[in-house]
């Protein structure tokens, strides 16, 4: 790279190195070359680059720098970055020997060969005076560098003088901030100053809204402690003053306070004082409230209960409405003394008993009264009838023996289910007036604890707690408010349950079946009230009606199992003429009575156990007849009352006991064919055992062409069996079986067509029979019987004329 020379001081200077990353060695050229070495590389760097920098500020770039590249004096690229730009140019110039001038060195060339156009030619003359051009230069350069020294003097001296004026400015600057640390000091002390003023100003104003708090919330007027003091509820008004009152003392002492208040004198004697208004007004309420409930509890069942010819319930509207104005009182004392409180729904409950002993009592008394009187009515109109028709006393169980008397016996009923439907009628207003009566007063139900006046203690907030946090109520569940009205009415109307249980056993005795118009009356009425509202409807009634009710279920169980009992141990005279049975009589009797008083039942779940129950003990009575000794026969009595039974069955229309009805009828079936085949033997009967017997040795492998030669069943045999039942006998039998079949059938069931008729098919089946095994074991014999089967049709169409 050329050099070229720049005049500063009268001193030619330039700086070259080796551009090298380990080369640490650089020269200076000022009169002479000077070589330097630097300790590495970065330092090397930075000093070129300062004296770069200082060239170009105050020598306005007079010095020469030689091989080193530019970006490396403007620290644009690193040392190692500039490093390898020169190993690849380094590189490439190895590889190409030749390099193309640029147009400036071609036009510089161009220039300088014009200029020695003369000498061009001449190689060495044209070398010599580049030389001579040369040197030339080179004295010019080595003057400018010695030129140079005077500006580099006036350059030092100015830096000199700069540094002087710099020391000067930082004096100066140090002095102020001296000054400046002073006024800060004191700006400090003046700003906490102010927040000291500022803080004081705030707690003054805190203070005096405490004061202001405390002096207009824990200040009870001198007339409201007057009244709590005095604790006098013995009229409205003064009743009205004392809720004031007591509600003046709830806000003193459920406010919120600090709990360091409590140590100040004037704040604890105000504390102190409230406890002991209160403590004075609750024994004053307490002793007054109790002495009410003391003097209902004494009071008298009204005369116009106990003279009435109707049945209706007391009411006890006016002792709720004495008590109804304290409600307030309650309230508060609720939450000042959820202890004292708790007592009082017992007292009341315990004093109020007693009234509603005498009056349940006295009102059932009423009611038994009203019962035995028109059931006595009725029975006596039904005997009246009974007389005038004639009709005599039938057995315990035999519910009528007559329609008159099943009327008679569903007029009695009706009595059971008017009176029992009266008495819960009356019932349920008196057990819910009472409930909401206690609800409402010992705030027992969820929307009365939750409008529970007299200022509820709030829970405590931001380390504030209520004045007498120790007397604090607890919210009670949803399930406990449900059970303790109930479990107070449990213990006001505990002589409830007996006397209804007893009402029932008084029921139940009026007839044999009562049992299912008790059963019918409470199973609607307790329907009726699953579907009313909550507010018509009472949670302890339905506890003892439901108890009531399993006694009902459990009375009715018990009756049909005796009835069950008295059907399985029935029995059956052996002198019996057959026909419909006495406890089938009775069972359609039953049904008969039953479904009259379900008819209009909303539920008859009770009723279809106890007929499926009922027909099941029938029918095994019935089956129980084979192992009797009748002198009927036995096929003829089951076949008649399973007709009947079937019959019975298919009118009702009874769903529960379809699959009776259809076993019954299968039943009725079976027992008719076996009783035409038992009787078809008796008309032919030697001829009957004959072929009997001729099956049998067929059925024991005897060929059937062979079977004419046993002894006992030879042609000659069959000739003589065959005659001995001429027309004329066979027609003489069937007039003697006809006559003896309509003598032991029961002439209710009209059964004897059905069953002459099926006599009639299985004679044909058997004469048919009979004709084909002659055929058959007897062939070419020639041998028939004495009639055909037109003739047996004309001796059955005869018989039957000849009977009506």
């Amino acid at each position: 790279m050329y050099c070229t020379s720049l005049v500063a001081s009268s001193m030619e200077t330039a700086i070259s190195t080796a551009f090298c990353n380990d080369c640490l060695e650089f020269e200076l050229q000022f009169d002479k070359v000077y070589k330097w070495t630097a300790v590495n590389a970065n330092e090397k760097n930075a000093f070129i680059r300062c004296l770069w920098k200082l060239n170009r500020r105050y020598l306005s770039s007079s010095i020469a720098f030689v091989s080193i590249p530019s970006c490396m004096l403007e620290g644009k690229q690193s040392l190692q970055e500039v490093g390898n730009a020169s190993a690849e140019a380094g590189g490439q110039a190895e590889h190409s020997a030749y390099q193309e001038m640029t147009p400036k060195e071609t036009a510089d060339m161009l220039k300088l060969m014009e200029e020695y156009e003369p000498i061009v030619n001449n190689s060495m003359a044209f070398a010599e005076k580049l030389s001579k051009d040369l040197q030339v230069l080179d004295e010019a350069n080595l003057q400018a560098i010695i030129s140079s020294e005077k500006q580099v003097s006036l350059l030092m001296g100015s830096i000199d003088e700069a540094l002087a004026e710099v020391a000067k400015v930082e004096e100066t600057l140090q002095v102020y901030d001296e000054l400046l640390g002073s006024v800060k000091q004191q700006m400090d002390h003046i700003q906490q100053g102010n927040s000291l003023l500022h803080q004081i100003d705030s707690n003054h104003e805190k203070l005096m809204s405490e004061i202001l708090f405390l002096t207009s919330n824990l200040d009870l007027s001198e007339k409201h402690r007057q009244v709590l003091s005095r604790g006098d509820l013995s009229s409205p008004s003064k009743v009205k003053a004392c809720i004031a009152a007591a509600e003046a003392l709830s806000s003193c002492m459920n406010v919120q306070i600090q709990p360091g208040y409590r140590k100040l004198q004037a704040i604890a004697e105000q504390l102190i004082m409230f406890e002991t208004l209160k403590q004075n007004f609750e024994n004053s309420f307490i002793s007054h409230i109790t002495s009410i409930f003391e003097l209902q509890g004494n009071g008298q069942v009204p005369a116009q209960m106990q003279q009435a010819s109707e049945l209706i319930s007391s009411t006890h509207g006016p002792y709720h409405d004495d008590l109804l104005p304290y409600t307030p009182l309650m309230a508060w004392l609720k939450n000042a003394n959820p202890i004292l409180f708790h007592d009082l729904p017992k007292v009341y409950a315990w004093n109020l008993s007693r009234l509603y002993e005498r009056e349940i009592k006295a009102f059932f008394e009423l009611a038994r009264m009203l019962l035995l009187g028109r059931t006595k009515e009725c029975f006596q109109e039904g005997l009246d009838k009974q007389v005038a028709c004639g009709s005599r006393q039938h057995p315990r169980f035999c519910l009528a023996g007559s329609r008159e008397g099943e009327e008679d016996e569903l007029d009695r009923g009706n009595v059971v289910k008017q009176m029992l439907g009266q008495v819960l009628r009356e019932l349920q207003p008196l057990c819910i007036t009472e409930q909401r009566f206690i609800e409402q007063f010992f705030m027992l139900s969820q929307d009365a604890a939750a409008q529970e006046g007299l200022g509820l203690p709030a829970a405590s907030k931001g380390g504030k707690d209520v004045a007498f946090p120790e007397k604090s109520h607890w919210p009670k569940t949803k399930t406990e408010l449900e059970e303790q009205p109930t479990q107070l009415l449990s213990e006001i109307f505990s002589s409830l349950e007996p006397e209804l249980r007893g009402f029932i056993d008084t029921c139940n005795k009026v007839q044999q079946f009562s049992c299912l118009q008790v059963l019918v009356t409470l199973n609607d009425y307790m329907f009726e009230m699953q579907g009313s509202s909550a507010a018509t409807s009472s949670s302890f009634l339905n506890v003892v009606l439901s108890n009531i009710l399993l006694l009902a279920k459990n009375n009715f169980n018990k009756c049909i199992c005796v009835l069950c009992k008295e059907i399985e141990e029935a029995k059956i005279p052996s002198r019996a003429k057959g026909g419909i049975l006495p406890f089938v009589s009775h069972f359609e009797e039953f049904v008969n009575f039953s479904e009259d008083v379900f008819r209009w039942a909303q539920q008859r779940g009770e009723l279809d156990k106890a007929h499926t129950k009922l027909v099941g003990s029938v029918f095994s009575s019935i089956n129980s007849l084979a192992s009797a000794n009748l002198k009927v026969n036995t096929d003829m009595v089951m076949m008649e009352n399973f007709h009947h039974i079937h019959c019975f069955l298919y009118q009702k229309k009874i769903q529960c006991l379809e699959n009776k009805r259809r076993e019954a009828k299968q039943r009725y079936r079976e027992h008719l064919e076996r009783y035409v085949t038992k009787y078809l033997g008796q008309p032919l009967e030697k001829l009957n055992h004959f072929f009997e017997g001729v099956k049998a040795r067929v059925a024991q492998g005897v060929k059937e062409e062979e079977v004419s030669f046993q002894l006992a069943y030879s042609k000659q045999e069959l000739r003589k069996v065959i005659e001995k039942y001429p027309g004329k006998e066979v027609k003489r039998a069937l007039d003697t079986l006809y006559r003896k079949i309509h003598k032991y059938l029961s002439p209710e069931e009209n059964l004897l067509p059905v069953v002459w008729r099926a006599m009639e098919q299985e004679f044909i089946r058997q004469y048919q029979e009979f004709e084909n095994l002659i055929q058959r074991c007897y062939p070419g014999s020639g041998i028939t019987m004495d009639f055909t089967v037109e003739d047996l049709l004309n001796y059955f169409i005869s018989v039957t004329q000849s009977s009506m």
